[in-house]
């Protein structure tokens, strides 16, 4: 029996909002892998996933896209390349609040890229004070031209924001793979 017909994964920096951003879209109650947080270092965030954490968007047609969000920690790597398989795409978030976003953003691009052939780049917290603006973007963008990811600014709480990330991952595969 086949649980969804699509899948969608939600990876990218610890408190980038990937558990939002499938809370916000999902149809059915998340199954969550929040745990305490033990990682202040990197994030002060109260809880953080752990494993997977899953949600299903049905759309108007019928059709079931499984939403799975991976771990944003390093020492949860070895479950990014599993969660990968046999996915549509992946969507990569980046919380620019942090102390070097362009070089997270190289950082789980690099991660991603031998695991996914389609990727989107949604940037979030920009509602956050931060040295950072949208133009190290646009910058990076200037400088990686032979890297082409669409890339959007977000808020991962937003369900139209996110749905904007699935409608360009969506019509990024129809390009690429003829879809």
């Amino acid at each position: 029996m086949i649980l969804q017909q699509y899948k969608v994964v939600f990876a990218g920096t610890m408190g980038a909002g990937k558990s939002e951003a499938i809370k916000s879209l999902s149809n059915v109650d998340v199954v969550s892998t929040e745990a305490m947080n033990t990682d202040t270092a990197s994030h002060t965030k109260m809880f953080t996933t752990v494993g997977i954490d899953y949600g299903e968007l049905i759309l108007d047609d019928g059709t079931k896209v499984g939403l799975y969000g991976t771990p944003g920690q390093e020492r949860f790597d070895f479950i990014w390349n599993t969660i990968c398989n046999g996915a549509l795409g992946t969507i990569i978030l980046i919380d620019n609040s942090l102390a070097n976003p362009i070089e997270q953003l190289n950082f789980y691009l690099e991660r991603f890229k031998p695991v996914s052939d389609n990727i989107i780049i949604g940037i979030t917290h920009l509602d956050v004070k931060s040295p950072y603006t949208a133009s190290i973007y646009r910058e990076w963008e200037q400088k990686n031209k032979d890297v082409n990811y669409p890339l959007f600014f977000i808020d991962a709480r937003e369900k139209n924001d996110v749905l904007l990330l699935i409608e360009a991952l969506i019509a990024n595969a129809e390009v690429r793979f003829s879809i």
